[in-house]
């Protein structure tokens, strides 16, 4: 009797042994790849082969959609199957594996230990595999981000134009990779620039698109002799028979166009934020909205204003993201930017946006931007006065 039980001892200890070699062999073939469809085949295959069962499947979370199988398990429902679920590491269902066996038997401790252990490695794997495929995911998702951010900044002005008598300069920043505010300098045939400010509600990439199809139409509408009102009108109405996403996405806009030779402008602003002109004496005339954001409604009619840009004047277009820059709850508001733009001394526009953009960051202490930050500057020139140059 005595060896008899001995023999059996033994024996229980050469198969735990076995299935011991066995679960680590298993483990090490499912832990092999990072491939998930490779992960479930392998572990169903073990299991069919290890234990002689008829079939296992591994199912889709919440339903009855095979993910893998193997050998020849029962059609859905799987009656008599014996059930065992994948779980992450924050208990999230990832798969359910069932087993079927031979006349619907139940397993024998050494074989549920050994099911129950490659499920638990097999989880493991398949968290792996797909923490892996979200990370090619983003990498590809990273690398078209980053081919329009290339592509949107292709788009901005290559340089402001050269008008003897004016100094030009224009700077746009995105908080995203991509974003909505617009810029683009436009020369026209009379002689005269069309300079453009504009920001589409939103931000991010379908912003971005927006913008981008906003060019292609200013610029096909740009080169005909159409006034200042009709070219605003025109592209509203284009911006809002794209449609309902479209109109979610409307854009606000300034439109100025620039008579060099007459020292004159004439302005269209479609909702758009208030541009600063700072006269000679230090006057500041705040240029408000005159009409509703492009593609808001239909049938939308704007209005054109010509006003007197003296030499020693200075205009400033821009969007909402350089008045709102925070420090902690405290916004940095139109009063600052517009101190800050009347009274840098230096005449010259990309001096001006220089002293603007730090003048932002050590306001926000150089937190990142939550918004994209767009702004032109326009200084008309007085040859009377002697430019006065920073130290």
């Amino acid at each position: 009797m005595d060896t008899t039980e001995s023999f059996l001892r033994q024996d229980r200890f050469e198969q735990q042994v076995a299935r011991l070699q066995a679960l680590l062999e298993a483990t090490r073939h499912v832990h092999s790849t990072i491939d998930a469809s490779e992960v479930l085949r392998q572990a169903a295959g073990i299991l069919v082969r290890e234990l002689e069962l008829p079939g296992a499947v591994f199912l889709r979370p919440g339903g009855h959609t095979p993910l893998m199988q193997e050998g020849e398990p029962p059609a859905p429902p799987y009656a008599g199957c014996h059930r065992f679920p994948l779980l992450s590491r924050e208990n999230q269902l990832l798969a359910e594996l069932v087993v079927a066996t031979h006349e619907c038997s139940d397993l024998t401790l050494y074989e549920r230990d050994f099911v129950e252990g490659l499920v638990l490695q097999t989880a493991v794997a398949l968290e792996n595999a797909h923490l892996h495929e979200r990370d090619l995911e983003w990498a590809r998702v990273q690398q078209d981000l980053d081919a329009a951010r290339a592509l949107q900044l292709s788009l901005l002005p290559k340089s402001m134009p050269e008008i003897p008598g004016y100094s030009l300069a224009g700077r746009s920043t995105t908080c995203y990779e991509v974003g909505g505010d617009y810029l683009d300098t436009i020369p026209l045939s009379d002689g005269t620039h069309l300079l453009v400010v504009a920001d589409v509600a939103g931000k991010g990439l379908a912003s971005a698109i927006v913008a981008t199809s906003f060019r292609a139409s200013l610029r096909s509408l740009a080169g005909e002799p159409i006034p200042l009102e009709e070219l605003a009108a025109r592209l509203s109405q284009q911006h809002w028979a794209e449609g309902s996403e479209a109109r979610r996405r409307y854009m606000t806009a300034f439109f100025l166009r620039l008579q060099p030779v007459t020292g004159k402008v004439q302005i269209v602003n479609a909702g758009h934020n208030a541009a600063a002109l700072v006269l000679p004496g230090g006057t500041v005339r705040m240029i408000e909205a005159s009409g509703t954001p492009l593609g808001m409604l239909s049938g939308m009619s704007y209005t054109t204003e010509t006003i007197d840009f003296p030499a020693g004047s200075r205009l400033l277009l821009y969007t909402d993201g350089l008045t709102e820059v925070f420090r902690n709850e405290e916004e940095f508001g139109t009063d600052r930017l517009i101190d800050t733009f009347r009274s840098v001394p230096v005449p010259r526009a990309d001096q001006i946006l220089d002293v603007l953009w730090d003048t932002l960051g050590t306001f926000s202490l150089h937190a990142p931007q939550t918004d994209d930050m767009t702004a032109l500057a326009i200084c008309h020139l007085d040859p009377s006065a002697q430019e006065i140059h920073p130290s």
